[in-house]
């Protein structure tokens, strides 16, 4: 299944088509706060000490090592402003796609509901 948004072209006249492409790996959350940081200029030392964690903790996330958590994802949703949803959100697409390409599910029966 193919995902659609619609676009406005920079002149304003005509809709563009964007397509996702499902073979594409949704972003880690942490690479979005990596951005996040070089835009604000803050170290990372210091934002893992305002988020209350280690420097080892968040490095972890920012590498894409380690999950935002449902507790991270309020932490960095106060952070940024911006809630716990979004993190969430970005979790769970990422960790879907891996999920589908990497759990063995030819055993398992289908059932119609």
């Amino acid at each position: 299944m193919m995902n659609f948004t619609t676009l406005k072209s920079p002149e304003g006249s005509a809709d563009i088509a964007a397509v996702a492409d499902p073979e594409r790996c949704p972003s880690h959350p942490g690479e979005l706060v990596a951005d996040l940081l070089e835009d604000a200029g803050k170290s990372k030392l210091a934002v893992a000490g305002m988020l209350g964690i280690s420097r080892q903790q968040f490095h972890a996330i920012l590498a894409g090592r380690k999950p935002v958590t449902p507790d991270m994802a309020a932490r960095l949703g106060k952070l940024f402003g911006n809630g716990p949803g979004l993190w969430l959100r970005m979790q769970a697409s990422y960790d879907a796609w891996h999920a589908a390409r990497e759990v063995d599910v030819s055993r398992i029966p289908y059932i119609a509901a």
